[in-house]
């Protein structure tokens, strides 16, 4: 088995190495040329520090890898780790999370993360043996969502998501793609009270119909400061949008009081996945 970095490889090659590395898995993510680049270039992901598998010359396995600055930590992302179905269980898993791991150490990466899913077993089993620990469970929420609220009582200002990395309460040790990195095509706010005391904030991008209508509101983030104050969260929304829409939330904690409250208003939770850490350095 020759393991080559992503750079080196034909965009053929890695298309191949993708689809056939998730086939049949929980969650279907076959891409195309397309839509591989825009996760590519959107998730801030490195051709050059991801690696794909052949055997001979057929490409059997990939690992995504990307790098960012966190509290003043390098942290590395695993952004996906496919094996090719006939290969799956003849160490090539080992294989490409060891050459990743070598990769990690070679960037002097201080934590690396990833994002599995609940029910994969096998996976979170391999993450384990190579140091990685469970730190959160990340829930996937969808459904129709009715305004029950106005957003009387409190203050809005419309920033860019990247402003919000200036605000000491901001968040930055969250899922990948939760930071703002991951939402520079969308928006955000920050919500005050009448007091002019910030008391939350939000990442969220807007999804049009042909019709030109709101759609969808994607949120990466959705925070209280003051986890108590749950009757702000529908004032939040509403100050978004007062008409239904559909609302899909990324990578949410489970112990978000957010995620609780779109579950109860009948929001239905569709993916769950824990995040796992492995301190490199430190």
């Amino acid at each position: 088995m020759e393991i080559k970095r992503l750079s080196q490889c034909t965009l053929e090659d890695v298309l191949q190495a993708w689809n056939d590395g998730f086939e049949g898995y929980f969650v279907q993510i076959k891409l195309n040329a397309e839509a591989f680049l825009t996760r590519l270039v959107g998730e801030g992901l490195s051709p050059s520090q991801s690696i794909v598998a052949f055997d001979e010359n057929k490409p059997v396995g990939i690992v995504l890898n990307g790098f960012r600055q966190v509290d003043g930590k390098k942290i590395a992302w695993n952004g996906g780790t496919g094996v090719a179905t006939d290969y799956r269980g003849k160490g090539v898993s080992r294989a490409i999370m060891e050459e990743t791991l070598e990769v990690y150490k070679q960037e002097n990466v201080d934590i690396a993360t990833l994002e599995v899913i609940k029910e994969n077993e096998r996976a979170i089993k391999l993450y384990e043996k190579y140091g990685y620990v469970i730190t959160d469970h990340l829930l996937f929420i969808t459904g129709e969502y009715k305004p029950v609220s106005d957003s009387l009582g409190i203050k809005e200002d419309l920033v860019r998501p990247e402003q919000l990395a200036g605000f000491s309460f901001y968040k930055e040790d969250v899922p990948w793609q939760c930071s703002w990195k991951s939402a520079k095509q969308g928006e955000a706010k920050v919500f005050y009270n009448q007091a002019d005391e910030p008391i939350g904030y939000a990442i969220y991008r807007r999804v049009w119909n042909d019709e030109k209508k709101l759609d969808r509101i994607v949120f990466h983030q959705l925070e209280l400061l003051d986890q108590e104050k749950v009757e702000y969260i529908p004032k939040f929304i509403a100050s978004i949008t007062t008409e239904p829409v559909n609302i899909t939330t990324i990578n949410f904690s489970a112990s978000n009081p957010v995620s609780n409250y779109f579950i109860e208003q009948g929001l239905q939770v569709y993916t769950e996945q824990y995040q796992m850490k492995k301190i490199m350095n430190g």
